[in-house]
């Protein structure tokens, strides 16, 4: 199977879905790899690497797209990429097609087989392929609230640590996942009070546990959702419902109750976000103002630091890339519970049953697709 890799087209993404070091071994598995030149530079990698590793680099990204039997990317594609989506590819990227209409309708139109990163899910629940970067979003959100707090980036001049004397900032954190828990012990590390909310009492009492600092954790109610809302400094939204929108929790009501000044990092906003009045926002242009409190809502955080972030990314995805390239796509998903997850559309059908009820469209359970 030949593999491509485009280079990506959104706004300031200068992450690259395979490194170098992870096109030579799937050289070495027989696999041709095309790439895209240019496609690794943003993340550092030029492309006389990956012309030592083996890969076809070429200048066009169309060639790639038609080349290739599986597409990896990164981002979803945009819309000039839509023409590219054809009935014998397989494209391989995060997709969050709950916040996503129109590149749903292309895929099932274009009869496209898409394997979301972000629906991977193992049997215990855990999302292998959108950890990595959740991690990484959830410790960029705490610099994020840090740098649009301080005055000169119209925030309330505060430090989030404070100083010996003055109290330190309040940092709320809706959902205690990979995300939330990455930004608390950001938070915490840089000397904020913080508080986690969370449905789970168990994942509450594990977080009591293991962080450590000024840290409150509250169940998720109303309540306690409008009171520390209302008193914080900083907001990070990191709830998730797998490859569904995302529930809005923080109302538009809440967020006039908030001081001037303050700061909402919405981390779900890949998935719709958390907060009533966020809306998708660019690394170019990346926050806005309602109510006197800024919002922060690019959809792609990890973007902004693409070394870090394609290594991680890169040694998550390519064990499951190896086995769809060696094995063919239903071999793979056969043998491969957490793979024949991700799958959103096969062969012009909508496969996920959370994009079919957030998009009012039918759906077929996999199962039944694969026989």
């Amino acid at each position: 199977m030949n593999v491509g890799v485009p280079k990506e087209i959104k706004d300031n993404e200068y992450r690259v879905a395979l490194t170098p070091g992870s096109v030579g071994m799937l050289v070495r598995e027989g696999m041709e790899v095309l790439v895209q030149c240019g496609a690794g530079e943003g993340s550092g990698f030029p492309d006389s690497e990956y012309r030592l590793s083996g890969a076809t680099l070429l200048r066009d990204a169309s060639a790639v797209w038609e080349r290739a039997g599986m597409i990896m990317k990164v981002k979803e594609p945009q819309p000039s990429e839509y023409a590219y989506l054809r009935k014998d590819m397989i494209l391989f990227t995060y997709l969050h097609l709950a916040a996503e209409y129109e590149l749903t309708l292309a895929l099932l139109n274009a009869g496209t087989t898409s394997i979301a990163y972000e629906t991977v899910q193992l049997d215990n629940g855990a999302l292998p392929l959108l950890m990595p970067m959740s991690e990484v979003a959830g410790r960029m959100s705490v610099q994020v609230v840090a740098h649009y707090l301080e005055k000169e980036n119209g925030g309330r001049g505060k430090l989030l640590g404070g100083v010996p004397g003055v109290r330190q900032a309040d940092v709320v954190v809706l959902g205690g996942g990979i995300v939330g828990s990455n930004a608390a012990r950001m938070a915490l590390g840089m000397g904020a009070h913080v508080t986690i909310i969370d449905t789970n009492l168990d994942r509450l009492r594990y977080l009591e546990e293991v962080l450590h600092g000024h840290l409150t954790t509250l169940g998720s109610n109303h309540q306690n959702i409008e009171d520390s809302v209302r008193h914080a400094d900083g907001v990070i939204g990191s709830v998730l419902i797998p490859g569904a929108k995302a529930p809005v929790i923080v109302s538009r009501e809440m967020v006039a109750s908030m001081k001037p000044g303050s700061v909402i990092a919405d981390v779900a906003i890949d998935q719709g976000g958390c907060v009533e009045t966020s809306k998708p926002t660019k690394h170019s242009d990346p926050v806005y103002q309602i109510h006197g409190v800024i919002h922060y809502c690019v959809t792609n955080m990890p973007g902004a630091v693409p070394r870090t972030s394609t290594y991680a990314l890169n040694n998550a995805t390519l064990p499951y890339a190896l086995r769809i390239a060696k094995a063919g796509l239903k071999q793979a998903l056969c043998g491969e519970a957490s793979l024949a997850r991700g799958v959103n559309t096969l062969e012009g059908r909508l496969t996920s049953r959370a994009v079919g009820e957030t998009h009012s469209l039918d759906y077929v359970p996999l199962s039944k697709m694969m026989g």
